[in-house]
């Protein structure tokens, strides 16, 4: 009984740092956009245009690889050839504690 609590609680911890991780993501998105005028085109342009300082690690996946973006809707009449990223997402096909998945965070 002591193990599951224990295993519980480290994936207690992970889905909070999760959740934190996906917070600061997407409040970086929101920054750039609102300095810029448009959405990054990848994770990697925050980190060069220092709104972060680094891509965090998925604790879920344990990589900062795994990371999943959703690309933002092409506007009407826009010609702009790259739209960018609105939101990031665990690329992580595990369930939670609470029993939704990760991916859909």
């Amino acid at each position: 009984m002591a193990l599951t609590q224990y295993r519980n609680s480290v994936l207690y911890a992970k889905e909070a740092a999760l959740r934190s991780d996906l917070y600061l993501m997407r409040d970086a998105i929101d920054q750039y956009f609102a300095d810029k005028g448009k959405y990054p085109e990848t994770i990697e342009a925050l980190v060069t245009d220092r709104y972060l300082r680094a891509i965090p690690r998925d604790p879920i996946t344990g990589s900062t690889d795994t990371w999943q973006t959703e690309q933002a809707e092409r506007e009407s009449g826009a010609v702009a050839s790259q739209v960018g990223i609105i939101n990031v997402k665990s690329g992580s096909p595990d369930t939670a504690l609470d029993g939704s998945r990760y991916g859909e965070w």
